[in-house]
Order: C-alpha cells, then structure tokens, then sequence
C-alpha cells in the first residue's frame, strides 16, 4: 500500500462522498473472498489506510477514526483498495490477523436474520464458562441499543418499549416452566436462553446490567 501522496490525492479524488462526507466500505479476505465486515470511511480514514497499509474506518457511533484491531490485535493489512463504478462505494482486500466481529466472529455476516438471540462464542461453550458467554450477550446487547441499526432485534424491542420488552420476558419465562414440566429438555434449553436473552435486554432498558444482578447475587451468597 504506502502510497506517495499524488497518489494517495488520487484516490482521494476518485471517491463520491456522501452528505456527511463518508462512503461505505466492503472489508473482504484478500485470500478466501469472504466478506468480512461493512463500515464507513471518511477522508481521513481513507488516507491513513493508504498510508499506513492497515485499515482504518470512521466510527460513526463514536464520532471518530477508527483503527481496526487498535485495541484488540486484530488489524486488516491492506493489499488493495478499490472503488465501484459509481465512486460511491470503496473495496478493502484485507489479510486479517483476527476475527473482524466485536462478537469475535471472523466475519460480520455470521447469521441469518432472526438469530439475534444466538450469541456466537468463540470454542467451546464448556472452555469459555457462563461468565464468558453472559459478557459476550450483554455487549452484544449494549452495541445494538447504542446504534440502532436496521433489522435488529434488539433494535426493534427498544422502539416497541419497556412494557412490550417485559411482556417478551413473562412470555418467554411462561414457555421455559412449559418445557420444564412437559419434560422436554431440548426446548427447555432453547427457552431459558430466550429468557436471558430477553432478560437482558428489559435490564439494559431500565439502566441496568448483568454485572448489577451478579453483585446483588454475590451479597446473598455472602449473606447466605
């Protein structure tokens, strides 16, 4: 990648910007084709991916560039960047060296619409332990509520409300004592984790967490 500035100006130029001077950007594995994420780059972004060789996005939930695996290890090498015939969408072919979901999924697109409630672990479920995987729902929960995006769930449970959030709960509690005393375990599994799912979900919209109902747990059993 690294550019020299004619032609990092070049790019720049190539590229139709949006109102909010963005334009989306399609990470796909430079190897296997797999496409692994659609974010937004402004500029800048698409300056310091030029630059730099890794990439580098535009947040627009926080407001601010975006170095993909910063933080986390996880960066995109770029092999090449590419814009679509109408200028108005860019093509990263990346070497990623981690997954490219905040889920620790390798893509973004690990599921099919209505799995919202399938909260994707990395290795076993045993190896990870409860602790793991209720982490891993309540940040999936947090990122939802704090974008929005089309075709979320959760999305969709926060315009409906806390009356029809808790409704969902009393629902979902209802069919998991169902299974429990039909003796039908395998829904009696599918039901407790639509329970908690949506569980927390109600807390998150009263202000509240996993980490809350964990101290007043760790009070009883101090108290026990």
């Amino acid at each position: 990648m690294n550019l020299d500035e004619g032609g990092v100006g070049a790019a720049l130029a190539a590229v139709t910007w949006d109102a909010a001077g963005l334009v989306p950007v399609v990470a796909q594995d430079a190897t296997s084709g797999d496409v692994l994420t659609l974010a937004y780059a402004n500029a800048l972004a698409l300056r310091r991916t030029l630059e730099s060789g890794e990439a580098h996005y535009w947040s627009r939930s926080r407001a601010e560039l975006w170095h993909k695996g910063a933080t986390s290890g996880n960066v995109q090498r770029v092999r090449e960047v590419r814009v679509d015939c109408d200028g108005d969408a860019l093509l990263y072919r990346v070497d990623p060296a981690g997954p490219a979901c905040h889920t620790g999924e390798r893509s973004c697109f690990f599921r099919a619409p209505g799995d919202e409630a399938r909260v994707p672990v990395e290795g076993p479920v045993d190896a990870a332990g409860i602790g793991a995987v209720m982490g891993l729902l309540q940040r999936v929960v947090d990122e939802r509520l704090a974008t929005l995006p089309e075709g979320s769930y959760v999305a969709k449970l926060h315009r409906r409300g806390v009356g029809y959030v808790a409704q969902k709960v009393v629902e979902e509690a209802g069919e998991t004592v169902v299974a429990a005393l039909q003796g039908q375990d395998e829904e009696l599994l599918g039901e407790a984790a639509d329970l908690l799912f949506h569980l927390t979900v109600l807390l998150r919209e009263r202000g509240h967490d996993l980490d809350a109902v964990a101290r007043v747990l760790a009070g009883r059993h101090r108290s026990a």
